[in-house]
């Protein structure tokens, strides 16, 4: 893939203009223009996380892993675990990670608190975080995860 830039004193400095150009929207384009939404969204920093009893604000960078577990969601985090009744997509909305990758339907990881990856039965692999935190990683998102991995 080549880049070049080009000035053009007629565009505002503070929102340049990205142009892909390609024969066809395939290969690495799709990825590319997401990886420039990902870029112009803002991330957050902290979140606030709504308990049954209180408000808490969470660092987004001390946030481990996140599953589902009989209609509340637990936030797995360097400090402890945290509990709500968010949805997880919703959650990811919030979040707007690209570390923030989900595994499982019922379960999403940080990647910058994956320690390692081992098989498990059926194609499906458990991942072990910081804090030995576990999760399972389903079959059907095993490629996904690898492709993110750059493996």
């Amino acid at each position: 893939m080549r880049h070049k830039f080009e000035k053009n004193s007629e565009i505002d400095p503070a929102d340049p203009v990205v142009v892909v150009q390609a024969a066809s929207e395939t290969g690495a384009v799709p990825d590319l223009l997401a990886y420039l939404d990902r870029y112009a969204a803002t991330q957050p920093g902290m979140i606030a996380v709504k308990t049954p009893d209180r408000l808490v604000m969470v660092k987004v960078a001390t946030i481990i892993s996140a599953e589902i577990q009989a209609a509340t969601l637990l936030l797995y985090t360097t400090s402890g675990v945290v509990t709500t009744k968010e949805p997880l997509r919703h959650l990811l909305q919030r979040l707007a990670n690209p570390n923030f990758v989900q595994v499982s339907r019922h379960s999403v990881l940080n990647l910058d608190h994956l320690q390692s990856l081992e098989d498990s039965f059926s194609g499906s692999m458990t991942a072990t975080l910081t804090a030995k935190v576990k999760t399972d990683v389903s079959r059907k998102y095993v490629k996904g995860l690898m492709q993110r991995l750059g493996i």
